[in-house]
């Protein structure tokens, strides 16, 4: 089952962008939502606001990634954060018969890595942080970023 739904801050303050249309895609981006509304070293915080064009490996063409969130912490660090399916964040196992489902996983991948290294290319020509972040023990990782 799929969770979208609108988020309103308790902090629009701290929001940076429109605080009344503040979209979330699934569960885990709702509890992100919370988290840097809530964490008292995130002074800034933005949903899907940062525009990256990139060259897609899958088609060929130019297109357009919006981040899922970008944050900015009380020493002025900036971090672009990615919130995606763990199955979605490493390539594929090669199977011995093709699919339409393998064929989907193949081109997931091909997009999202398309994206992550024009997200990379775009945070290091501004001195900021890029993070993926899974269901997978990233959350641990996620706190370890904030207290330091």
């Amino acid at each position: 089952m799929a969770y979208k739904g609108r988020f309103r801050p308790s902090n629009p303050k701290k929001y940076r962008g429109d605080f009344t249309n503040i979209i979330y895609r699934s569960l885990w981006e709702l509890k992100f939502m919370r988290e840097c509304d809530s964490h008292p070293d995130i002074v800034e915080w933005a949903s899907e606001e940062i525009v990256i064009s990139y060259r897609n490996i899958v088609d060929g063409k130019m297109h357009r990634y919006f981040p899922d969130f970008w944050i900015r912490k009380i020493n002025n660090d900036i971090t672009l954060v990615e919130i995606k399916p763990s199955t979605q964040s490493v390539p594929p196992q090669k199977k011995s018969k093709i699919t339409k489902r393998y064929i989907e996983e193949v081109t997931t991948w091909g997009t999202n890595l398309s994206k992550w290294r024009a997200a990379q290319q775009y945070c290091d020509k501004r001195g900021w942080a890029f993070m993926v972040l899974t269901e997978k023990g990233e959350a641990n990782r996620w706190r370890q970023y904030l207290t330091s």
